[in-house]
């Protein structure tokens, strides 16, 4: 009888002990095969957030089949460690890959984000979210610090612990501008000192912390503006006529004004080097119109005949060669387009009404150009569009023109 019990529990350990195995594999292929989003997903993982609560709530927002299954398989791997922040989660990721993502810490990857960006014309504070079902970011608030009273929701947004911040600086805007809007940044905290130098700045997006130092920032971007100046100098083109990376930076800051348009930033560059080799004067409205702003804003206006007469420091209609300093940051690509400009026989260009020039080498190629271009403008005139005074392109549309 003895014999007959202990065999029969025998038979029934083998059958669990078989049960078992099967039940840890099939969890075993659970936590690895594909998962049932459909649709990318942000997961927000609280701060002090345990694994047992994570588990509950990915199986609520459908990222994982199974809440059980996927805490018992993180205590497993031993990767428990929760970090604190909003992530992106990919279509169908298996319940491994979704613990790698929430496991792995680093910068967020999706929810909210507040970029400062530092333009030319204005500084504009952009609340967006990240929207998991197309990848892209949408925006939800936008407003001008300098300006604007502060938006209803901002400071909820802006206080929130997973929510980051980003300044980019615009290629083209001074070191004045960006003083300026740091200043009135209000996630960023201490003084600054003194305006940086004209054309020092590296324009780029930059990741910061709530609470982060304006002094550090404009270190940061100073430090990367003389690294990015250095590799672009020691790979510099022979025969240019300037001899020190401060004239490149000062030209480079000219080509960047005067085109908004990538491709011709080689061939801006071209005539303004044409015009050094060759004894001519520059010529060029932005350099007149630093002289007048010091860079603190823009002008708004078209220049006056008296303003182009006047001999300034800053007036390359009046002096020879560069200004005497940059007039505004230039980004990587100018500054490259200065020291490696495409080799051409220009030494004229104006607009052409699509934001870009038309080249010449002649002064009665030159002056048909400008007669063309002052018929466009003419006609735009007629028609109420504005044209931007420095690139030509249109920058508006009055109610006449409708």
């Amino acid at each position: 009888m003895w014999r007959h019990i202990a065999s029969n529990a025998l038979t029934l350990f083998v059958v669990l002990l078989f049960l078992l195995g099967g039940l840890v594999a099939w969890g075993q292929r659970q936590f690895v095969i594909p998962g049932p989003l459909e649709q990318s997903a942000c997961v927000r993982i609280e701060r002090g957030a345990n694994l047992a609560r994570v588990s509950e709530q990915l199986q609520e927002q459908g990222v994982v089949s199974n809440g059980t299954i996927f805490r018992i398989g993180a205590r497993y791997a031993e990767r428990s460690d929760l970090r604190f922040g909003s992530y992106l989660v990919p279509p169908h990721a298996s319940m491994e890959e979704v613990l790698d993502v929430i496991t792995r810490g680093g910068a967020s990857t999706c929810g909210t984000e507040i970029n400062y960006r530092i333009g030319v014309v204005v500084a504009e504070m952009v609340v967006r979210e990240l929207d998991p079902e197309t990848a892209r970011y949408v925006e939800t608030i936008k407003f001008n610090p300098a300006t604007d009273p502060v938006p209803d929701g901002y400071l909820d947004v802006a206080q929130a612990d997973d929510t980051r911040f980003r300044v980019t600086l615009a290629e083209g805007a001074t070191s004045w501008q960006a003083v300026d809007a740091l200043r009135r940044a209000e996630f960023l905290q201490g003084e600054i000192a003194a305006v940086p130098g004209e054309g020092r700045l590296a324009p780029d997006s930059y990741e910061v912390r709530r609470g982060a130092d304006r002094g550090q920032l404009l270190a940061e971007m100073e430090a990367r503006q003389t690294r990015i100046l250095s590799d672009l100098w020691e790979a510099r083109a022979e025969g240019l006529p300037i001899s020190t990376p401060e004239e490149a930076l000062i030209l480079a800051s000219i080509v960047e004004k005067e085109t908004g348009v990538a491709d011709e930033r080689r061939q801006v560059a071209s005539v303004f080097v044409n015009r050094l080799n060759q004894g001519m004067r520059l010529q060029t409205d932005p350099t007149v119109i630093y002289g007048i702003t010091n860079g603190e804003g823009t002008l708004g206006r078209g220049l006056r005949r008296s303003e182009l007469d006047a001999r300034t420091p800053y007036n390359t209609y009046q002096i020879d060669g560069l200004p005497p300093t940059p007039i505004a940051n230039p980004g990587r690509a100018s500054i490259e387009a200065a020291l490696n400009p495409d080799d051409t026989p220009y030494v004229y260009f104006v607009a052409d009404g699509t934001g870009g020039h038309a080249f010449s080498v002649t002064l009665q190629e030159h002056n048909a150009a400008v007669a063309r271009w002052r018929e466009i403008e003419r006609e735009r005139a007629a028609r109420g569009i504005e044209s931007d005074p420095q690139t030509g392109a249109v920058v508006e549309e009055t109610e006449a023109a409708e």
